[in-house]
């Protein structure tokens, strides 16, 4: 076949298509901006339709569901907590009260003792030479006053007689008055030199602990010495006395209160561990004055101390019953939401819509608060899931179930005790 009529037959299958379309190789740009606009119509077409048919499927958002629990209406007691001081009943200092050199301790620091009990002993030798030299001159004055008393015992029968002059009388009058005074002056050297020398056995004055020994064996005690300071301090700890400082308007009312009831013990101790101590107390006396620095009034209660647990200079908390509220409206504190000073609650009527109602609210009782105006016994409020609820919205209730990261601490139980009342929460 001639070369020539196989390049025209390719010619000719090359310009085919084109001339289908009716149009020349100069019109192709045409055809593409055509095909272009046709490609970008059927997209947005498509993507109209798919957006049409999620919505036809897309239905109503789905009714939240809560927790809620109903307002608890009951009689509540009000508690009110003060930092206090542990301290003993009393602290005695005991002192050396004459001078000598300490050779003895006859004590365990920390040990309980006994009234008259000997803590410490002083090099008694000097002493005990003051008491024989003064016993010495006591029988030095006595034999003198023996003598002065037989000689004007011959004189005053001859004075009778006039066989003596009125002077010799008045003479060995005046002698034996004398020598009767130097016997008791030295009678009085002789038992103040004893009781010195019985100074050296130092002894406890009060049944209690006692504390640690600010002396050492070897130290010259005393007054005049170096230790004028308490040789230790002994402090009677059953019952222990605690300190409270209270606002005089809590003083008052307290005053008040305690003249119409019979006093009991009343007053709970929270030691710094977070435990109840066992045992109540109850107030002894106010100071004499107000500090006018703090506004405060001290005062001291006792709680009995078996076994000396409680030891002076304690930090605790004392815990009193002020009153009860008579039929008051508790909800959970979670219930209740802070919002620029005020506070809400979720309300959920009986067609399951939510009103977000103010509330006025007092006093925390444990996990729960106290709602002094804004709510009525019954009413269910959602505890659970406020953050998914606004104001007209419909809900499903549920009861709410406290679980164990809500429940609030309580102090543990003392063995044979009743519960404490919980420890208010602090936000």
């Amino acid at each position: 076949m001639p070369r020539g009529y196989l390049l025209m037959k390719s010619n000719q299958s090359v310009q085919g298509p084109a001339a289908l379309m009716g149009q020349s190789r100069s019109g192709s740009p045409r055809f593409i901006r055509s095909f272009s606009l046709l490609s970008v119509l059927l997209l947005a077409v498509s993507l109209l339709l798919a957006g049409c048919e999620k919505e036809q499927k897309a239905g109503p958002p789905p009714v939240p569901t809560v927790e809620v629990v109903n307002v608890v209406q009951k009689d509540v007691p009000i508690y009110q907590e003060w930092v206090a001081s542990t301290d003993g009943l009393v602290n005695a200092n005991i002192q050396a009260q004459v001078q000598g050199y300490l050779i003895k301790q006859n004590y365990k620091e920390g040990d309980f003792v006994k009234k008259g009990q000997v803590l410490f002993e002083i090099d008694p030798r000097l002493l005990q030479a003051a008491l024989e030299q003064a016993q010495g001159e006591l029988e030095i004055y006595q034999a003198q006053w023996d003598t002065a008393k037989a000689n004007l015992a011959r004189i005053k029968p001859l004075a009778a007689q006039n066989a003596v002059s009125q002077k010799d009388l008045d003479d060995a009058i005046g002698r034996e008055a004398a020598n009767h005074a130097s016997v008791l002056a030295a009678q009085a050297a002789v038992d103040k030199a004893r009781v010195d020398l019985s100074f050296t056995k130092v002894t406890s004055l009060v049944d209690g602990i006692a504390g640690i020994a600010n002396v050492q064996i070897g130290n010259l005690v005393g007054p005049g010495s170096s230790a004028q300071g308490p040789l230790t301090t002994v402090s009677a700890v059953d019952p222990i006395k605690v300190y409270i400082p209270v606002s005089e308007q809590t003083y008052l009312k307290t005053t008040e209160s305690r003249k119409s009831k019979t006093p009991q013990r009343s007053l709970q101790l929270i030691l710094s561990d977070g435990s109840v101590y066992p045992h109540k107390g109850d107030i002894s006396f106010a100071d004499r004055q107000v500090d006018q620095m703090t506004g405060t009034i001290k005062v001291a209660a006792l709680f009995p101390n078996p076994g000396n647990v409680l030891r002076p200079g304690q930090f605790a908390k004392v815990r009193a019953q002020m009153e009860v509220r008579k039929g008051a409206l508790l909800v959970p504190q979670r219930s209740v939401t802070e919002l620029q000073g005020k506070y809400l609650v979720a309300v959920v009527g009986a067609d399951n819509k939510v009103a977000i109602r103010p509330v006025q609210v007092a006093e925390r009782i444990g996990s729960d608060w106290i709602i002094s105006s804004g709510l009525k016994p019954g009413e269910k409020v959602v505890a659970e899931g406020t953050q998914k609820v606004k104001e007209g919205s419909t809900v499903n209730p549920k009861p709410f179930e406290a679980g164990a990261e809500s429940k609030p601490e309580t102090p543990p139980k003392p063995e044979g005790k009743t519960e404490a009342p919980v420890k208010p929460e602090k936000r």
